[in-house]
């Protein structure tokens, strides 16, 4: 049985840049990677619109917010170093009516709290930035910028196999044994020992918490985010990234225009629940997926809870023409005609019992200054690593692999 100081399960960008963290940390130890799939970040990682984020939605404080900018920076200084393309394009926050200036005002203040560079402007500015944009008044954000999640991805899977360790595709994990020497991780290809595991499996985090033991305080829901992309001749209608004021009470930040880095301008997304956790398409349905939210408390008065806004957001699924005047609210000149479908993501959310989704990052045991009795546990499990992880992923990687650190020392 191959043996190893650490494996890290799922092989999307949180857990491939935890296991960089961990080997450039210490090059003496060994770690393995545990994937699912035939290819590394099929799921979250490479379904995404590629966005680096700034920092300035998040909560001063927070888990989001601290690891957001300085992730950032590491996550540029890597694509530089290793000559990933990114481009730093900037983007824009609107306010569609004067009811949401406070809202855009609100998140002027957390930008500038969390250290990020933003300005309230004009709509004569905001012509100049974004000619075909609606609003009556915006923030700028300059340091926003656009990559390929999934090429950071592979390219961090090449460092750590260049330096002797490994990554491994096609081994889904199908049980967990903690004892006191140790981990062993049975996967459909074989078995593998570490003295150390982090989970990282993202849509399927909450499942793989439970083989190891721990009763997570949360449960993965499934949300599809649905895509369309412009055609080439509109394309000129949004130069860098226009997004809507987002809804407060909803982690999800509005239907949206993003320029990415290989030149395709998406649209969207929704978010609907999909009826599997990798339910990339309306058609598709695990029956076993769909029963567990349907029957979990959280789903439940969640649903009751924000039933208007899950009705337009299903509504929007459904009909081309109400995602069309979504998006119209933003850039008036958008057609149906401009628009193909583009390929969905499914959001992994973590959800409390009493329906309160999760907005920050969940780890437990609890990393970070976390509890005390943290230490006598084997296992890591990242439970809650909503947008911006892609862009706080390596921070998150350094962060986590810290504590593991501490462990096998």
């Amino acid at each position: 049985m191959p043996r190893y100081d650490l494996i890290i399960i799922g092989g999307g960008i949180v857990g491939l840049a935890t296991a960089y963290r961990f080997c450039k940390a210490r090059p003496n130890l060994r770690v393995a990677v545990l994937e699912k799939e035939a290819a590394l970040a099929a799921h979250q990682t490479g379904r995404n619109s590629g966005v680096i984020h700034s920092g300035i939605y998040y909560r001063p404080g927070s888990l989001k917010a601290r690891h957001c900018l300085e992730g950032k920076q590491q996550l540029e200084a890597f694509c530089q170093e290793h000559d990933v393309p990114f481009e730093t394009c900037g983007k824009v926050i609107v306010a569609l009516e004067d009811s949401e200036i406070p809202a855009l005002e609100e998140i002027h203040r957390r930008g500038i709290a969390n250290g990020v560079p933003n300005e309230v402007i004009d709509v004569k500015r905001l012509r100049e930035l974004e000619p075909h944009a609606a609003g009556v008044r915006a923030l700028h954000v300059p340091s926003t910028g656009i990559v390929d999640y999934r090429a950071v991805t592979e390219r961090m899977a090449e460092i750590i196999r260049a330096t002797g360790n490994d990554v491994f595709t096609n081994n889904k994990v199908v049980e967990i044994r903690p004892d006191s020497e140790g981990v062993t991780v049975a996967t459909i290809a074989g078995e593998y020992s570490a003295s150390q595991v982090v989970n990282c499996a993202g849509l399927h985090s909450d499942r793989v918490a439970r083989m190891s033991g721990l009763q997570p305080a949360a449960r993965i829901v499934p949300f599809r985010g649905e895509y369309f992309c412009l055609h080439d001749e509109a394309r000129h209608l949004v130069k860098n990234l226009i997004y809507p004021v987002p809804d407060p009470e909803f982690p999800f930040l509005g239907v949206h225009f993003t320029r990415m880095i290989d030149g395709e301008v998406e649209c969207g997304p929704n978010a609907v629940l999909a009826f599997a956790r990798e339910g990339y398409k309306k058609t598709a349905i695990d029956w076993s997926d769909l029963a567990d939210s349907l029957s979990y408390s959280g789903f439940l008065r969640l649903a009751a809870r924000h039933w208007r806004m899950g009705a337009g957001e299903m509504w929007r699924s459904v009909s081309k023409a109400a995602f069309v005047r979504a998006l119209q609210r933003l850039v008036p000149d958008i057609r149906e005609e401009h628009l193909s479908p583009a390929p969905a993501g499914v959001r992994a959310q973590a959800v409390q019992p009493d329906g309160a989704l999760i907005d920050d990052f969940l780890i437990e045991p609890a990393v970070d200054g976390g509890a005390v009795n943290a230490r006598t546990s084997r296992v890591i499990n990242v439970l809650n690593a909503p947008s911006p992880a892609a862009t706080a992923s390596l921070k998150i990687g350094e962060t986590i692999a810290q504590e593991v650190l501490e462990r096998v020392s």
